[in-house]
């Protein structure tokens, strides 16, 4: 299996489990658990403060101490035992610690994954956006099928779907990787200083992208926790939920796979800008008309929202930073992008929700439109 391949199946394995995990963890400790909205948001909030901490400190140690390989194998089968622990019943303090030592371990996996494309971009010919599409094709296969499970087997379903991928993935990850996973990234060249912290902040515009990026991966806490719950209270069945929900993955599919040649020549700056805009015109619209047809009309702006910051992101660490330095940005970028800003948004969200769904989605405006003003007042001065 060629690296271009690798990375495709790499992706597509966990962005399958992902597809499980994201949109219908929170819906499932509701439902299936009978969790109040509010209490599974506070629990899912510990939880990804948690998946903050491990991703920011324990993942980049992690990548210093073994090789990339060997850091996702630990963590696939450490994930797939904590997902067992779910299967008997539990009083909920159990639940609760489940669940959040399963946040704590399991997301890790997502800067594995997007650390090891980053270092195959480097020492490389990949295309990064061709590959990251399987990985949306491996997002919307668990849709469907969640969708379709759920409809004939009831909730119960998520957790047995969610074993089955992470098994896949830990057979995956024990096939052989190509050799440059095979390195710990301070031993490919350079000094240990090199991989601190402080070393990423000198990089011109290091601290503004990351910034935009948390601002405009957090704005999808209402989006990831509640979808869900928002469909199945305008009453759209479970198959028809995972539809819906696909809509979305189905246009980053599509940008995914054109996006290398479509912002080819276009600056990083100018991509925080569209995805900026994009979010802040999704959310509005799901709070101004809440109907099923404007939900799923405006899930073709997730393209934008998610896949052009994520693709910015990515292109930016890629071009500007030495591989000695990858592992800390994504951990840095998973922690607080994928993490930390989700977490902080989730459980405000969660009691607007209780007072109106539409608000729990206006309120992610707080964090696109202040995006928007920090492109137009940094993109001439740090060239990014």
């Amino acid at each position: 299996m060629n690296n271009q391949r690798w990375l495709s199946a790499s992706f597509f394995v966990f962005f399958f489990t992902w597809g499980i995990f994201l949109p219908y963890w929170t819906g499932w400790l509701t439902l299936e658990k009978g969790l109040s909205v509010s209490g599974a948001s506070v629990i899912m909030g510990i939880g990804m403060t948690a998946r903050a901490l491990t991703t920011f400190l324990v993942f980049p140690l992690l990548t210093q101490k073994a090789a990339l390989r060997s850091v996702t194998q630990l963590l696939a089968a450490v994930s797939l035992v904590l997902a067992v622990l779910y299967v008997p019943q539990s009083p909920i303090w159990v639940l609760a610690l489940i669940t959040i030592l399963f946040s704590a371990i399991y997301p890790m996996s997502l800067p594995a994954a997007e650390s090891g494309a980053t270092l195959l971009m480097q020492s490389g010919h990949i295309h990064y956006g061709k590959s990251r599409s399987f990985g949306s094709i491996g997002y919307t296969a668990a849709l469907l099928l969640v969708g379709a499970a759920t409809t004939a087997w009831g909730e119960q379903s998520i957790l047995y779907l969610m074993i089955a991928g992470l098994a896949a993935a830990f057979l995956f990850y024990l096939r052989p990787a190509p050799p440059v996973l095979h390195t710990p990234p301070q031993s490919a060249g350079g000094s240990g200083e090199q991989t601190k912290l402080r070393t990423l902040f000198r990089t011109k515009g290091f601290l503004v992208v990351t910034i935009l990026a948390v601002l405009l991966q957090g704005a999808h806490a209402a989006y990831y926790s509640f979808g869900f719950i928002y469909l199945d209270d305008l009453g759209v069945s479970g198959l028809w939920i995972g539809v819906i929900l696909n809509v979305a993955v189905l246009f980053e599919i599509v940008f995914f796979r054109v996006s290398d040649r479509l912002l080819a020549n276009v600056r990083v700056s100018t991509m925080f800008l569209v995805a900026a805009s994009g979010s802040t015109v999704r959310w509005i619209l799901v709070c101004l008309f809440p109907v099923t047809s404007v939900f799923v009309a405006t899930q073709a702006l997730h393209a934008i929202s998610f896949g052009v910051a994520h693709y910015a992101f990515i292109q930016y660490i890629s071009t500007r930073l030495p591989k000695q330095q990858v592992a800390s940005a994504q951990g840095m970028y998973a922690a607080f992008a994928m993490s930390l800003s989700t977490a902080f948004l989730t459980v405000p969200a969660g009691y607007l929700y209780d007072v109106s769904p539409g608000l729990a989605f206006l309120g992610m405006a707080v964090c696109t439109v202040p995006a928007i003003f920090i492109v137009l007042a940094t993109r001439k001065k740090l060239a990014y």
